[in-house]
């Protein structure tokens, strides 16, 4: 940590141009690892080749989406307010304001993406784009991956001449490493991808810091998805050939899986039921991550199909051999759902639950019931979703996405997502962990009053060297 404080006060002075060289240099070092990463990947999370692939190519988008934002610049939120000293009758300071980079940063790789949130994942990129040096703790389910990674940051760091320690990593499988990164007082923020164990453990030990620090933690989620009436009535086998492959998409293991689904019980939606069982059965169990999802995914499901009142549906008809996700449709009434908070917990793999309500008002009543979630969907035709605008406005309440006649999973990486949502989702729904505006995480607001010309940012000054977009005395302006 004390490295990483040194290489701070090195990199902060860094220029966009050359914080972006540096990300795009790691995107390319990261795509001269070749298949030896891939094929290390492949052997350590069971995950296949051709996803590997996607993934890694992903990950290298966010680098250099990041990289491009700093070459644009206007991500520091200049503001510019001049002076006028013969005011009456007080006289106003000249004051500006931008955005600077909060130190060094702890991230923690996630297990279910070995590239796209691990070592050069997005909490990596957006806070070396901020300008934070990063400590990265390598996930213990994929180290050897891990390594090979942190190798080809530590050849971009080599070329581009930068401080040795702008990127350390470390490996700890026990809670005791991950809580002495984050306590440790040169740690400035923290982001982390995982459960809502792991998540909440990290929060509580930043704040019980004498200086407490951001954690940016994202704990998963159940993605509710509201089936309208008429959505069920006019495409119930649509809805469940599309469900039926989001829900056992990658064996379940992703943190926007459909793990809930809601609808007013009748003939339609027993028929969609039906069909959804049947599309169910008929996929054969995955290959999860590691023994210790497998594990954690068997003892959820079944704690879950305990609980009264809640039915089995479907299940992969295929044999379940050992560190295998079964698919498992379930259902209960929305009555029993509302007195059971077991059934709001997360069952990560292959499973889903599905709720059915008596009525309309039923069926609103058991979503005012669901904390927040990463995403909310509705299925519906555009009649029926005016119909129940209420619906809708009660999800944007839980959720920092929301879909209309689509599937959760997948998050696009752009600009206009939002990959966050309000708590146990995450610690702090203001913020989202995918896309550009995932710097702003690891920077604070720093005002600028009456300062030289000569002292100031190239952000700030005049002249605005960077012709970067500012607001200005309340108008914006490139000049």
């Amino acid at each position: 940590m004390a490295n990483a404080r040194d290489a701070f006060n090195q990199y902060r002075q860094l220029d966009g141009k050359a914080k972006a060289n540096f990300l795009e240099s790691i995107a390319k070092e990261i795509e001269a690892l070749g298949q030896e990463l891939i094929h290390t990947a492949m052997q350590e999370t069971n995950l296949p080749e051709a996803r590997l692939m996607g993934e890694r190519g992903r990950t290298c988008n966010q680098l250099r989406q990041f990289a491009d934002l700093l070459k644009e610049g206007s991500w520091v939120e200049a503001r510019i307010d001049t002076a006028i000293p013969d005011r009456a009758p007080i006289p106003k300071p000249d004051l500006r304001k931008m955005l600077v980079p909060l130190g060094p940063v702890v991230v923690f790789g996630a297990s279910n993406f070995p590239f796209a949130y691990s070592t050069a994942g997005g909490d990596t990129a957006s806070a070396l784009a901020a300008g934070c040096p990063v400590i990265l703790k390598a996930h213990p389910a994929h180290p050897q991956t891990s390594n090979l990674v942190a190798g080809a940051i530590a050849l971009a760091i080599k070329s581009c001449n930068l401080h040795p320690h702008i990127f350390q990593h470390v490996h700890g499988a026990t809670f005791e490493t991950g809580k002495a990164l984050v306590q440790h007082p040169e740690t400035k923020a923290v982001g982390f991808t995982g459960s809502f164990v792991g998540g909440k453990a990290l929060y509580d030990y930043a704040h019980q810091r004498q200086e407490p620090i951001p954690v940016f933690s994202e704990m998963g989620s159940i993605n509710p998805v509201i089936i309208l009436p008429g959505a069920a009535k006019a495409k119930a086998e649509q809805i469940a050939e599309q469900y039926a492959a989001s829900i056992t998409l990658g064996v379940g293991q992703f943190c926007t899986n459909p793990g809930l689904m809601l609808g007013v019980k009748n003939s339609d939606l027993n028929a969609l039921t039906a069909s959804l069982s049947e599309r169910m059965q008929k996929i054969a169990p995955g290959t999860m991550l590691h023994t210790g999802i497998s594990k954690s995914f068997y003892s959820k499901r079944t704690h879950a199909l305990k609980q009264q009142a809640v039915k089995l549906e479907a299940q992969s008809a295929t044999d379940e051999p050992a560190n295998m996700g079964v698919p498992t449709l379930a259902t209960v009434s929305a009555k029993d759902f509302e007195k059971n908070p077991v059934l709001l917990e997360e069952v990560f793999g292959p499973y889903s639950l599905l709720v059915q309500a008596d009525n309309i008002e039923e069926l609103k009543k058991a979503v005012a019931a669901i904390p927040g979630q990463l995403t909310c969907t509705v299925i519906g035709d555009e009649s029926e979703l005016a119909q129940h605008y209420d619906l809708l406005q009660l999800i944007m309440d839980r959720a920092g996405r929301v879909i209309i006649n689509g599937v959760p999973t997948g998050v696009e990486v752009c600009p206009a997502m939002h990959h966050g949502g309000p708590y146990p989702s995450t610690t702090d729904s203001r913020f989202t962990s995918v896309g550009t505006d995932a710097i702003k995480r690891f920077v604070r607001p720093v005002s600028f009053q009456n300062f030289p010309e000569e002292l100031l940012p190239n952000e700030l000054k005049n002249s605005n060297p960077l012709k970067i977009g500012r607001l200005v005395n309340g108008k914006w302006e490139q000049g």
